[in-house]
């Protein structure tokens, strides 16, 4: 049955945005608006309050000379849908899900709302496979689990675009199952949008991948329709699909202050730094779509990318963030002046689902021995470097000595990896080379058994 329209001539007042309407009836939220004046190109809107008495649209073009006596606005009855379905592989999308690559729309397989629910915590299952990204310091130190959500904290002027391309192209399921990779951009610059179209389609990451880009010029409302597009698409490649579905969002903190731009232009009262006090019940309602759905084969996985206001990790954004998702990466600025790529802080990032991810038949029955020597000893190498600072190397003891140098190492051969992928084993084997140049004294976090087990295979003809 076709949505009933209703139209009403005239509304109440404008302000930045949005447009507020007097006397409508039966307003569903999320309800597209057509609004139009004699004279000037039509508008488009979305309604984002449906109160008793007002209903507050925002208006998708500018709404610079926009009379709101002389509007005359109609409330469509159809809330935002997008197309989905695996024919979308391949293609780019501006936020809202119109292509961007200049083909035309895609059939797709259905359509469906992108207001969709995070999933029901009595349906989900308990992640137990890993996502190799090909990033050493994320696949070896902070593995990614499916279905987990596992945010980069960034900062202005860190290579966090740079990171979220790199994993675009190189992550993988390892066991070669169906895998494909939404990449969402939230805000970004023009010069961005051609870079990751022109770098994706080069390395033949396309393939497998479906862009979504919002750019900065774009209006406030898309912003906040981008991400839960891409989520749509992800969830149906999933679970009616049966893909491994990676979602990576780059940048959150666009978003965010997307919100805060529309809660002050509604006057609503601040909360935290003037962020709306729904703040994190609105995160929350992205990042909990990440998961893995009981008796259904695919999964969804979400790498969102935030950047930190002047590196403050007790920012709202970065706070609220952490209280949602299972762990963080962490970028260094340290190790990025020092061309360290990617500058991934090994020591304050978490994975807190490691565990479920690692081990005999998926990573391999030593890592987790492996990842907690390299901690102790690099731990180790960073306070031995800060007491060089005091003391001077001199007055460092020969074991303390050897954690510095092996800090040193650690950072240039094991982290520093630049663009190059490297497999779990090739991983697994950079760090077991950086621990054989220590003495077996100071691998106290490895067991006699995978000791002798590692001698075994490196002797093995």
């Amino acid at each position: 049955m076709k949505p009933l329209q209703r139209t009403y001539r005239g509304a109440r007042a404008a302000s930045g945005p949005l447009l507020y309407l007097e006397g409508a009836r039966n307003v569903c939220l999320g309800e597209w608006v057509a609004i139009e004046v004699p004279g000037q190109p039509a508008r488009r809107g979305q309604v984002i309050d449906a109160g008793e008495r007002v209903t507050v649209i925002q208006v998708l073009e500018e709404t610079l000379g926009l009379p709101p006596a002389r509007a005359e606005v109609t409330l469509t009855g159809e809330t935002a849908t997008t197309v989905v379905g695996r024919e979308l592989l391949g293609r780019a999308f501006t936020g809202t899900g119109s292509p961007a690559d200049g083909l035309p729309g895609p059939v797709g397989e259905a359509i469906r709302p992108i207001w969709g629910a995070p999933m029901n915590p009595s349906r989900r299952q308990r992640p137990s496979d890993f996502i190799e990204t090909g990033v050493s310091a994320i696949d070896g130190m902070n593995t990614l689990v499916r279905g987990q959500k596992l945010p980069v904290f960034s900062g202005s002027g860190l290579p966090g675009l740079e990171l979220a391309s790199q994993i675009v192209e190189n992550a993988r399921a390892p066991r070669g199952e169906a895998f494909a990779v939404i990449f969402v951009a939230i805000g970004i610059t023009a010069r961005e949008t051609h870079a990751f179209l022109d770098r994706f389609e080069r390395s033949g990451a396309m393939e497998r991948s479906i862009l979504y880009l919002n750019e900065a010029r774009d209006p406030t409302i898309e912003r906040l329709l981008a991400p839960r597009v891409a989520l749509t698409q992800a969830e149906f490649l999933a679970f009616e699909a049966g893909m491994h579905v990676l979602v990576v969002m780059a940048d959150i903190t666009h978003y965010c202050e997307a919100l805060r731009e529309i809660a002050t232009a509604r006057e609503e009262i601040p909360g935290r730094r003037g962020y709306p006090g729904y703040m994190y019940t609105d995160l929350a309602g992205i990042f909990e779509r990440a998961g893995i759905i009981a008796g259904r084969e695919g999964s969804v996985t979400q790498i969102p990318i935030l950047t930190m206001p002047d590196d403050d990790i007790t920012h709202p954004i970065p706070d609220l963030t952490g209280y949602i998702t299972e762990g963080q990466l962490v970028l260094s600025r340290d190790l990025h002046r020092r061309g360290v790529f990617p500058p991934l802080d090994v020591l304050p990032s978490l994975s807190r689902l490691m565990n479920a991810g690692i081990g005999p038949g998926k990573t391999a029955p030593e890592h987790r021995e492996w990842a907690n020597q390299l901690y102790a000893v690099y731990t180790r190498g960073r306070e031995a470097r800060t007491m060089v600072s005091i003391v001077g190397e001199a007055g460092l003891g020969e074991s303390d000595r050897r954690a510095l140098e092996f800090a040193e190492r650690f950072e240039r051969e094991f982290v520093d990896q630049g663009e190059r992928r490297r497999s779990i084993e090739e991983t697994l084997e950079v760090g077991w080379a950086l621990l054989e140049t220590l003495p077996r004294e100071d691998l106290l976090r490895i067991s006699d058994q995978v000791w002798e087990a590692r001698r075994a295979r490196r002797e093995a003809p």
